[in-house]
């Protein structure tokens, strides 16, 4: 396809849900030229086709670089001025939830939100004696003094255990999703910071290479 010199300007997102397995270029991108034909034959451009049953690997990383080879396989002449983010991740999910199991969601969060609260604010007016609040827990429940392990503390121990896991997202050796841990991602935010001081020491010192003035 012959472009005459034109220009395309393409606009990624860092974040983009799909919701069918065929990613198109209009899916993750903004897109502006004066040719409106071109732009809306590159914008229905197949990018990527997720596979499987859709049950993992549900995320996709990218280089803006890909997106203007695919474009260049269609319209070699075409020039293209990337204003979005370099690199940007696209997610699969099949089929968005219904508005019910979203308020169900809600509901039960603020139930553990409230709870939570609570509790927190009664083991820290008890100096965080777990132990006696939940004896008074029972006592003001059950209406008796309990006289060894309740329910309360065996619930706590597996709800521990249950919500390190969840937050760490592991379980042995094996993720519950493909999202990146908290480890994981606290590791990659110290990289950068690293990089970031390697690079303005350097540049301080006049250690670093590059062009001479």
């Amino acid at each position: 396809m012959s472009t005459g010199g034109k220009t395309l300007y393409l606009k990624p997102s860092q974040n983009s849900i799909v919701s069918e397995k065929t990613v198109r270029l209009c899916d993750v991108a903004k897109l502006e030229c004066a040719d409106p034909a071109l732009r809306r034959t590159v914008r229905r451009m197949e990018i990527y086709q997720f596979g499987g049953d859709g049950r993992k690997n549900r995320t996709q990383v990218f280089s803006v670089l890909y997106l203007i080879e695919q474009i260049h396989r269609v319209s070699p002449d075409l020039e293209i001025v990337n204003l979005g983010a370099p690199d940007f991740v696209v997610r699969y999910e099949p089929s968005p939830e219904k508005k019910a199991v979203q308020y169900l969601k809600v509901a039960l969060v603020c139930v553990i939100l409230f709870f939570g609260g609570a509790f927190t604010i009664m083991t820290f007016f008890q100096d965080v004696a777990v132990g006696e609040v939940f004896d008074h827990f029972y006592l003001r429940v059950a209406g008796m003094s309990p006289t060894g392990i309740t329910p309360l503390e065996v619930s706590f121990c597996i709800g521990l255990a249950v919500g390190i896991m969840v937050f760490y997202n592991h379980v042995g050796r094996k993720k519950v999703t493909d999202d990146p841990t908290p480890i994981q991602a606290a590791m990659r935010k110290y990289e950068q910071d690293v990089d970031t001081a390697y690079i303005e020491t350097s540049s301080r010192k006049g250690e670093n290479i590059d062009v001479d003035d």
